[in-house]
């Protein structure tokens, strides 16, 4: 019996986003049709898990243009609408999503934002080797200078909080020092 991998998604008026994470997929199969058929396999794992995917998609698209990328922590489709419009959801069949779709957060845009949106399609790094750009492992910060700088920052927010202490907050939190009557809201959360 196959699993579901967790399957998120996202759309732009021309295109259809589906991110599959499957850490070290294996023996992967995408099969799309033109009528809004998506179909994934793969094993992963030591034990070689089946995995499987197996939806119709709200509208008809374009099995050409449509493209695939397989890396070693997921699988990534840019699958391409045959018509330019927004999908008012990923599946044919209306109702509640399976469990295993989630939207997918990071690539959303609203359909009135599109405009002012980067796509996502042209987020393609190539051949860039991550690993020789040194972003971080590398010992670059000094956990003593930024220590002191937080320091310096604090003491600076505590004068202006005495010189206002007598104004009505104009944040949308809670004021603590108003709080008398002892309810849940105003305890301290002492749990760890």
């Amino acid at each position: 019996m196959s699993r579901h991998p967790l399957v998120k998604w996202a759309q732009r008026s021309d295109e259809l986003y589906i991110t599959i994470e499957l850490p070290d997929a294996q023996d992967v199969k995408l099969k799309l049709e033109p009528e809004g058929k998506f179909y994934f396999s793969a094993t992963a794992g030591a034990d070689k898990i089946p995995y499987e995917v197996d939806i119709d998609l709200f509208d008809k698209i374009d099995v050409d243009n449509s493209k695939a990328n397989i890396t070693s922590r997921n699988i990534f489709y840019l699958v391409v609408k045959a018509e330019n419009k927004w999908w008012d959801r990923l599946l044919k069949q209306g109702g509640k999503l399976p469990i295993f779709l989630k939207v997918d957060w990071d690539k959303w845009v609203d359909e009135d934002e599109e405009d002012d949106s980067k796509p996502v399609s042209d987020m393609d790094f190539g051949d860039v080797d991550f690993s020789k750009l040194k972003l971080g492992g590398g010992g670059g910060l000094d956990i003593d200078d930024a220590g002191e700088d937080d320091d310096v920052d604090d003491d600076d927010e505590s004068d202006n909080e005495d010189e206002v202490a007598g104004q009505p907050s104009i944040s949308n939190e809670p004021d603590t020092k108003d709080a008398v009557d002892g309810g849940p809201s105003s305890a301290p959360n002492t749990k760890a």
